[in-house]
């Protein structure tokens, strides 16, 4: 098996001076799709900031996407998000701008200046996404589902190693929760890696995968019975 996209060993996950989370062993492979469960404040939020570099890794084994994040300079986290795809509840899409021009500033922010390569950049994402038609629409005209459709295109346009998804369904209705996990986890079968956070129990008996569970200040990973 190919190295890990993520895996920390022994680490412990900080909010600010707090500890939330001790212990932690987790990995994550090419292609793998892994549910983050837990109650609210139990540290999932935090485990995904830490992985993403929001949060500083203290102590402990985290090596994610190639970077050892206890060594992690300021200047560093740009080029580990280009690695990792990010996809939050509440879509964080700019409203002021088009769907084209919300994805042509993450391009330009993450190094891309070829016109012609950054417009077909655009075109692939949106097509795996199943939104061709909506690239020159403004966010707010569109639905929710549409607009996380948006959001997770956003997440693949510099084809990451990794999707860290943070309740990404938490704001839809089931219908369109269903579409949008039936997209994650084709995005999982086609090579990239996916750590889900959820709530969402019934999704999770639809669409079996393994669990990593935030309980009792650690992280306790188990098969999807």
């Amino acid at each position: 098996m190919s190295d890990p996209i993520i895996e920390l060993r022994n680490a412990l996950i900080f909010q600010r001076e707090n500890l939330v989370l001790s212990n932690v062993n987790l990995t994550l492979h090419k292609g793998e799709f892994i549910y983050l469960i837990g109650r609210t404040g139990s540290g999932k939020s935090s485990l995904l900031k830490t992985l993403y570099g929001e949060l500083p890794a203290r102590d402990g084994y985290f090596h994610v996407a190639g970077y050892d994040l206890t060594k992690l300079r300021r200047k560093d986290i740009p080029y580990l998000r280009r690695k990792i795809g990010i996809v939050f509840q509440d879509f964080q899409l700019l409203f002021d701008r088009s769907v084209e021009k919300n994805l042509e500033f993450v391009l330009k922010a993450t190094g891309w200046t070829d016109t012609d390569e950054i417009s077909n950049r655009i075109d692939e994402v949106l097509e795996k996404v199943g939104l061709t038609e909506k690239r020159k629409v403004m966010p707010h005209r569109m639905s929710g589902g549409e607009q996380q459709g948006v959001a997770i295109a956003r997440a693949l346009l510099n084809e990451p190693d990794v999707i860290l998804a943070d309740e990404p369904t938490g704001n839809l209705d089931p219908d369109t929760t269903l579409d949008v996990m039936k997209l994650m986890r084709s995005i999982s079968e086609n090579g990239t890696a996916v750590l889900m956070a959820t709530h969402n129990y019934t999704l999770m008996q639809k669409y079996p995968s393994r669990i990593a569970n935030c309980k009792n200040g650690t992280v306790i990973c188990s098969e999807m019975e």
